[in-house]
């Protein structure tokens, strides 16, 4: 083998090895979605390009499926509840990355402890509360009806203010909402005097 055949046998090695993701599938010249023109070509229409939110909500769409389908006995969307939502969530914990002290912490309801200490790492309140806004929205948007969105349910909502109000507690970190400021309003005209 030459060496220009070798090395071009050992990138090919190379870009094998790593896994290419796409987010909208190529479109190909015979695909529904080219249109045709009058001279009787067909164009293509380019990819649209999703904003990061709707990435984002297709991934979490996605995780959640996967985690229907991982469940013990498999479950359906149909049938899925608040219940198997509540599971969803509590799962996610061990995948956490904020620190939540426990009442026996001597460092409870600090927010900036000055050492470390054992207390465990869990979802941060408002990632959860974003993660189900994005999955409430994305069940709409495949089909589900807004009355039987299990996203929507009294007990996810309860479990999230429970959450965020412990965590609260725990850091020492109060979750108010920001008032939105208001922009100033226009300035008037000065008043012309009245017609005489």
């Amino acid at each position: 083998m030459d060496p220009r055949t070798q090395e071009m046998s050992s990138r090919s090695t190379e870009i094998n090895s790593f896994t290419i993701t796409t987010t909208t599938p190529p479109t190909s010249m015979g695909s529904p979605s080219g249109s045709s023109s009058a001279a009787g070509a067909t164009t293509v229409s380019s990819p649209t390009t999703l904003s990061r939110y709707e990435n984002q909500k297709r991934r979490d769409w996605n995780t959640f499926g996967q985690y229907l389908r991982n469940h013990r006995p498999p479950l359906s969307l149909s049938r899925c509840s608040g219940a198997h939502v509540l599971e969803f969530l509590r799962y996610l914990d061990q995948f956490g990355k904020t620190k939540v002290h426990t009442q026996l912490c001597p460092f409870f309801g600090q927010p900036n402890p000055p050492a470390p200490c054992p207390c465990p790492l869990r979802q941060a309140w408002g990632s959860l509360d974003a993660l189900i806004g994005r999955l409430r929205a994305a069940y709409e948007e495949n089909g589900g009806k807004p009355e039987t969105n299990p996203f929507g349910a009294r007990a996810v909502r309860l479990y999230l203010r429970e959450v965020r109000d412990s965590q609260a507690k725990a850091r020492g970190i109060s979750y108010e909402k920001k008032k939105r400021k208001r922009p100033p309003p226009p300035p008037q005209a000065a008043a012309l005097p009245p017609p005489s």
